[in-house]
């Protein structure tokens, strides 16, 4: 499960990739512009950016140059009609990840965001544990010791979002950015109620809660 912004003027070919990604239960946002794309990446975090060499205001190779100016590292997928070998050094020299040309099969799309995604996160892996408790992420299912949790969309995502960046502590705002779409009208509120449910259904009683607060700051996941 990642966060993915798909950057596509063209509104039918951006509806069906979104529709694809999310039924693979992704969390995705689309910008139709350059522009638009520069803002959403300065407010929000993701985990993945699909990007369409051909936009209004400003073209894809545009877009990636200047996120990459302004060090942002985020995976970049770069898609584009032009396939001749100039292009794709021009685009992968501009500071994209990935190349794909169209048209292209969506399970090809999904291959390539699945690689990207764990490039990203340094993690290969598709299971994650802790502690006695295992998140399989293809699967979308967690146990706890060897007895399966049923958790919300939002609470899985929350979750392995959180172990997938041990010890890192992340504020409310930044949790809220990364785990929920941009546009959503959930407030902080949300996140502590999603931490607070997650806790509920995964912390052992008498033990250590498997989400530490610090406290002024946020929350983090501690594994050593």
């Amino acid at each position: 499960m990642a966060k993915i912004l798909i950057v596509e003027d063209e509104a039918d070919l951006a509806k069906l990739v979104r529709n694809w990604l999310e039924r693979e239960h992704h969390l995705v946002e689309v910008a139709e512009s350059g522009i638009d794309a520069l803002t959403h990446l300065q407010v929000n975090r993701f985990d993945v950016v699909i990007l369409d060499l051909m936009l209004p205001e400003l073209s894809g190779m545009e877009v990636c140059r200047r996120y990459r100016q302004a060090l942002g590292k985020t995976p970049i997928l770069m898609l584009t009609a032009k396939d001749t070998v100039e292009d794709k050094e021009a685009g992968l020299d501009a500071g994209a990840d990935d190349y794909l040309t169209k048209p292209f099969h969506l399970k090809e799309l999904s291959a390539r965001v699945r690689a990207l995604v764990r490039r990203g996160s340094n993690q290969p892996n598709v299971t994650l544990q802790f502690r006695d408790i295992v998140i399989d992420v293809n699967e979308f299912s967690v146990t706890k010791a060897g007895v399966e949790v049923h958790l919300l969309p939002k609470e899985f995502r929350l979750l392995e979002f959180l172990v997938r960046h041990p010890n890192h502590v992340f504020s409310a705002e930044e949790l809220l950015s990364s785990v929920w779409e941009s546009d959503t009208p959930a407030l902080l509120d949300t996140v502590r109620g999603h931490i607070k449910r997650l806790r509920k259904k995964l912390d052992t009683p008498g033990e250590v809660s498997i989400i530490a607060t610090v406290y002024g700051i946020g929350y983090k996941i501690e594994i050593d």
